[in-house]
This record gives structure tokens, C-alpha cells and sequence, in this order.
């Protein structure tokens, strides 16, 4: 089934892409900003961040080098302890901000995923519908409602630019920047 052509009901100068963008922004905030007013989960939350002396002490030399050499409950996962360390040096142990910037992280990760989509099928409103999909889907709640679960958020993020470059990686397979878009793949895959 098609979609209607939706760009005839758009004013020349909005481009739908811009609208879309926006649109996918507050569909986020409207489902998920009302985390702005929770506090952190006694599950794990209190391990992650609030009595984490490495994350307590905001982003450091000596907490940056901690996250690259520890576990943290089992797990290796320094770029979310660094989120979580830069979130303590921005807004302290304001758990408030902590959510928003989850979902912050969401809105960013749906508008990407609309992008790459549109980018690599050029279809913009069958796009518009995924990543819609993807901003509001009930299995996101815990990830973005849950401030330990930041490495998931992250992971997303993480996972749709790699995504994208490898879309950019195979456009331009025999190109002279094929190396260099190889590597970005590689590294993005890797965060």
C-alpha cells in the first residue's frame, strides 16, 4: 500500500524532512519527558550512580581511566559510566536530569534512525513510520525511563550510526574514501 503524497499539504518552505524531525523530537518528549520528575530505581541505580564513588566524583582523569579498566556489576561498559560521571558533573545527583538526558539521547537516536532510513531508502514517510515506531515503543520505556539503563539508550544511538556508515561505506565501495568509511564503520560497531 502507498503512502499519500503528505508533500503537497506542506508549505514550500518547510521541507518535510525538517517537520518529520521535529515531529519525531516531540512525540519523544510527550511520552517520555514526564521522566524528568522520577527520581533513581532502588534496583540498580543506586550501584550505577548514586553510590558509585568513581561516578559521584563527576567526570575525572582518575574515574575516565576507571571506567576503561573496571567491571562495573559484571558488566564493561565505560562510555555509560562516562555519560553517567559527565551527567554528575553537569546536574549532580539530580535524578531528573539524569532521565532527561536519556531521553534526550532517545529523541537524537529516533531522528537519526528517520535519517539514515530516508537516506538509504529515500522513501520518507514509510521512514517517518519507522522511526516513529521506534521513538515511542513501549519496549523503550525501561530503557529510557531507567537511568542504569543508559547503556541500552546509548547502544541504540551507537548501532543507527554505525548503520548509517556503513549505508555511506557501501555507497562508496569503490571510491578513494573507502578505507577511511571502513574504519568509521569498525569504530562506531566498536562503541
Amino acid at each position: 500500500m502507498e503512502f499519500p503524497r503528505l508533500n503537497k499539504f506542506l508549505p514550500a518552505r518547510i521541507p518535510a524532512t525538517g517537520i518529520v524531525c521535529f515531529a519525531l523530537v516531540v512525540m519523544v518528549m510527550l511520552v517520555f519527558g514526564q521522566t524528568f520528575g522520577f527520581g533513581f530505581v532502588n534496583y540498580d541505580d543506586d550501584m550505577y550512580v548514586v553510590r558509585n564513588a568513581h561516578v559521584r566524583d563527576g567526570l575525572t582523569m582518575e574515574g575516565i581511566a576507571w571506567a576503561f579498566a573496571n567491571f562495573s556489576l559484571s558488566n564493561w561498559h565505560p562510555l555509560s559510566l562516562l555519560s553517567h560521571m559527565a551527567d554528575v558533573s553537569m546536574f549532580g545527583l539530580n535524578a531528573g536530569w539524569h532521565h532527561l538526558v536519556s531521553v534526550a539521547i532517545h529523541a537524537a537516536t529516533s531522528v537519526l534512525l528517520f535519517l539514515v532510513l530516508r537516506s538509504m531508502t529515500g522513501a520518507l514517510w514509510r521512514s517517518a513510520f519507522v522511526a516513529a515506531l521506534f521513538a515511542i515503543h513501549p519496549l523503550h520505556v525501561e530503557s529510557v525511563a531507567w537511568v542504569a539503563e543508559r547503556k541500552d539508550v546509548l547502544s541504540a544511538l551507537f548501532f543507527v550510526l554505525t548503520l548509517g556508515a556503513y549505508a555511506r561505506y557501501a555507497k562508496s565501495f569503490k571510491g578513494s574514501s573507502t578505507l577511511w568509511n571502513y574504519l568509521l564503520v569498525v569504530f562506531l560497531f566498536a562503541l
